[in-house]
């Protein structure tokens, strides 16, 4: 199939389930897309399996589809600049700087101390079960699956009456960790194919330069935006001039090798804060939040429409399937632990609202870029299959489950 006709597959399928969704389910989107893609999946698989003429026919023709989709590549490069973007245009500045620390911890320490609690304690369990993996890839593991990608639980925390620290604290750090966690992810690759030295300073190095690069560029970006929509009173231009800062900036960013998540949540930041309190009119302003947040709902519809399409090109087996429902409770232990060290420390110094411990714990979801960053392992590690499968079975239970049942737990806060 050409690109145009893959495009117009997603979002023909995106459009007839957020229909029936809307219809029928009444889901949060992303989730109810999610859901239904995923269902639609497993139904084929089965139907594959007990009617082999026909099941096998359809089965290998759409298994040729999405395996002709670079999900890493359609994520990690086209989509993951413009939905930071968009999600950080949103964000108030003066919130984050209100909970500065935590999120600062959160995003940083809390990346860094995730990757290595889950990646020890999947290691450990491997060793009792006497199927031990690595310690290299336990470690690949933790730093892909540590970041949060609340989007779809944002809209639920809303709607339930969250307290609006709990929204900001998930926000904000999900904007950053992204970031940072991609260039833990990168480093620790990096030592795994031997083309990294797994020493401190080389670590430092690479963090240094791809994370401070990142926010230096995003700062340039943002500036640069900024000038040029102070200069300009016409919202169609305006709104092309942000468009360009994104996809240009996040272009350039892998050409200088620095980070493009966080070029692009400095570069929204400023923006939506600097530049739509001082160069904008409230016509720009209502055009371009409409404009970004049309661009951030398909986008996010088209994602979750591929993640669930992914279960098709994926090895299972009983194996990984265990592998992958004993780091479920793995992912949430060292959640809690990165949630709950921070918050004990900081309450003295901070009010948090009650039950925040509980609702960030189970409100950091893992989404899409866990499962682009497991495609992105070279086929090479011995260990990618089992990686792989572990990252989805994390990822769905974490956008059904959490996603799903975080409202009840916020009225119960």
């Amino acid at each position: 199939m050409s690109l145009f006709e893959i495009v117009a597959m997603l979002i023909t399928l995106a459009a007839v389930l957020s229909y029936i969704n809307h219809r029928l389910f009444k889901l949060p989107t992303t989730i109810g897309l999610m859901f239904l893609t995923l269902a639609g999946c497993v139904g084929l698989m089965i139907y594959a399996h007990y009617v082999p003429v026909k099941g096998t026919f359809i089965e290998i023709k759409i298994h040729n589809i999405v395996s002709s989709i670079n999900f890493e590549a359609v994520l990690m490069e086209a989509m993951l600049g413009l939905l930071l973007f968009a999600g950080a245009l949103h964000v108030n500045i003066n919130d984050l700087l209100d909970r500065k620390w935590l999120i600062g911890i959160l995003a940083t320490l809390g990346v860094v101390t995730s990757t290595f609690m889950i990646g020890g304690l999947f290691y450990y369990s491997t060793k009792f079960a006497n199927q031990e993996v690595d310690f290299i890839y336990c470690l690949l593991f933790g730093a892909l699956i540590t970041p949060t990608d609340p989007i779809a639980v944002l809209a639920i925390l809303k709607k339930a009456g969250a307290p609006k620290g709990i929204e900001v604290k998930l926000a904000g750090e999900s904007l950053f960790n992204d970031g940072i966690a991609v260039v833990v992810f990168l480093a620790i690759l990096g030592i795994a194919m031997g083309e990294l030295e797994p020493s401190a300073s080389a670590i430092s190095t690479l963090l240094i330069e791809e994370a401070g690069g990142g926010v230096l560029l995003g700062l340039a970006l943002g500036f640069l935006g900024y000038i040029l929509l102070k200069s300009v009173d016409d919202y169609q231009l305006e709104i092309l001039i942000t468009l360009a800062i994104v996809v240009g900036g996040y272009a350039l960013a892998p050409r200088i090798h620095v980070s493009g998540p966080l070029a692009m949540v400095i570069a929204g930041l400023l923006i939506g804060n600097r530049g739509r309190r001082l160069a904008m009119s409230e016509k720009t302003i209502e055009h371009l939040d409409t404009f970004w947040e049309l661009v951030d709902e398909l986008l996010n519809s088209l994602l979750f429409v591929l993640i669930g399409l992914e279960v098709l090109i994926l090895t299972w087996s009983q194996s990984y399937l265990m592998a992958g429902l004993v780091a479920i409770p793995i992912c949430l232990i060292a959640r809690f632990c990165c949630v709950a060290v921070p918050i004990s420390f900081l309450k003295s110094k901070q009010e948090f609202s009650p039950h925040a411990i509980r609702l960030l714990t189970w409100g950091g979801l893992r989404g899409g870029i866990a499962v682009a960053l497991a495609l992105a392992i070279p086929k090479s590690i011995v260990s990618r299959e089992l990686i792989l499968s572990m990252t989805y079975v994390v990822v769905v239970f974490s956008i059904l489950v959490q996603g799903v049942t975080i409202k009840y737990l916020v009225k119960r806060a």
